[in-house]
């Protein structure tokens, strides 16, 4: 037990500094080579020509809502355990991650058996053009076939997160980030199978990071047991995993809604407005997931000292957190707006139009990504709290309340600069609204850090 002993130690009574890096570093260092990975595919893709990128661009959504499963369950599951192990319940413990665990891969078969019966038709509404359909059908038909592995990695990353084993999250997708930067050109041109080849190597790369986990599960590793007797659909493990994973699971929904109401805005302006959205995507995607796996060590901190009522501990490491991520998003959104151009002829032969449209949304995209720590941090707080409405209200702001309505109405006004600037305006009345949303819920964190420590008091009162 000397192992579990010195991850609670770091959760509650380390240096809030000192166990932020030790938790969100190895998993940002992760999800950075995973960010890359995806950018990886996408680069290789683009040296193919435009309709394969815009093959690529038109699948990530509907793998984006697949993994989403993964999140519903794991990280509905991670701000339950963090608060059980703060309270020293591991016997509930178990229960959670074993019935997260195990729900997520059924559902995920059942949800990736469905996308495969009706692949076409869902790729058309994503905005797949006759051109790309071809090549959009080859590309998904492997790469969600084969996202039941990423359905399992996602949970388990989740779960090993919640109980601070964050250099095992960063191994697992290092291995398979890896891999797929390896075998990307391999398949795609010495094998001569193109965008096929790209699926194929992302789904030999996911196989890798489930062994990884496989291994941390087998070899007792883990706080936690894994158990198929374990699973328990109690109704208060079920609310309590749900309340969390169906605001993440909508936040996943409206992410991939999102891009593809961009791809279906794009396709209008032809197929370089189209292709151009991928790197786009893809560029802030990596961003946005350095953020996340910089926060998943604040998310078991946070659960962790709320749930043993340490609101010192945790007020200190919320302000922290928006300080570091505040002055990452700086540094990243700064690059992005500074050099799109050099960026976007990254990915493509020689498509000067698809430069032009891709710079200019980088360029927009990149400005209104300072915000983006700011809005996340509260986001993940609210949820590992175990507030599920504002946790839901605020994960659907960006993507979905803030967003629907713009990227409906700019083009109509703007014509494709709608298109382009839509999620930057969104991005800018999420932060309005996560700044209301922060000011009302540390009025009630002091409220309730006074109650506490005035019950204490008289408590040990002779």
């Amino acid at each position: 037990m000397e192992q579990p002993n010195k991850k609670m130690e770091l959760l509650g009574n380390a240096p809030i500094p000192k166990a932020l890096l030790a938790l969100g570093l190895p998993t940002m260092m992760g999800m950075l080579i995973n960010a890359l990975y995806n950018l990886a595919d996408t680069y290789f893709v683009g040296g193919l020509g435009t309709d394969q990128m815009g093959a690529v661009t038109v699948a990530f959504p509907l793998g984006q809502v697949i993994v989403g499963l993964g999140l519903l369950f794991g990280n509905g599951a991670a701000a339950y355990l963090s608060r059980l192990l703060g309270r020293g319940d591991k016997k509930t413990a178990d229960k959670v991650a074993s019935t997260a665990l195990y729900s997520s891969v059924l559902v995920g078969a059942i949800l990736i058996l469905g996308s495969i019966l009706f692949l076409k038709p869902i790729l058309k509404q994503l905005g797949a053009i006759e051109s790309v359909m071809p090549y959009a059908l080859s590309y998904a038909g492997i790469y969600i076939t084969f996202s039941i592995f990423n359905v399992f990695n996602v949970t388990m990353n989740n779960i090993v997160s919640s109980e601070g084993a964050a250099k095992t999250a960063m191994c697992a997708l290092m291995a398979g980030a890896v891999l797929n930067v390896g075998l990307d050109p391999v398949f795609i041109y010495v094998l001569d199978l193109g965008v096929m080849g790209a699926a194929i190597a992302t789904a030999i790369s996911q196989m890798i990071s489930t062994v990884v986990y496989l291994c941390y599960i087998f070899g007792r590793k883990s706080v936690f047991s894994f158990r198929i007797r374990e699973c328990c659909y109690s109704k208060e493990i079920m609310s309590e995993i749900l309340k969390i994973g169906i605001p993440t699971l909508l936040f996943q929904v409206l992410t991939s809604l999102s891009i593809g109401m961009i791809n279906n805005g794009a396709k209008e302006y032809g197929g370089s407005a189209l292709a151009a959205m991928g790197p786009l995507t893809k560029i802030m995607s990596m961003g946005s997931l350095i953020v996340f796996g910089f926060l998943k060590g604040f998310q078991p901190i946070a659960g962790f000292n709320y749930g043993a009522k340490k609101f010192d501990r945790l007020q200190e490491a919320i302000k922290t957190s928006i300080l570091w991520s505040t002055i990452f998003c700086a540094v990243f959104g700064l690059a992005a707006a500074v050099f799109p151009t050099q960026i976007m002829t990254l990915f493509t032969k020689g498509d000067s139009e698809m430069v032009r449209i891709g710079a200019a949304a980088l360029r927009a995209n990149g400005l209104s990504f300072i915000l983006f720590g700011f809005y996340t941090v509260y986001s993940f707080l609210f949820l590992v709290m175990g507030k599920a409405k504002e946790g839901c209200i605020l994960g659907a702001c960006r993507q979905g309340i803030c967003f629907v309505p713009v990227i409906l109405l700019l083009p109509t006004v703007m014509g494709i600069n709608g298109v382009l600037y839509a999620q930057p305006v969104a991005d800018i009345l999420s932060a309005v609204i996560t700044a209301f949303m922060a000011v009302h819920l540390h009025k009630e964190l002091n409220t309730v850090k006074t109650k506490f420590v005035h019950g204490k008091v008289e408590h040990a009162a002779p």
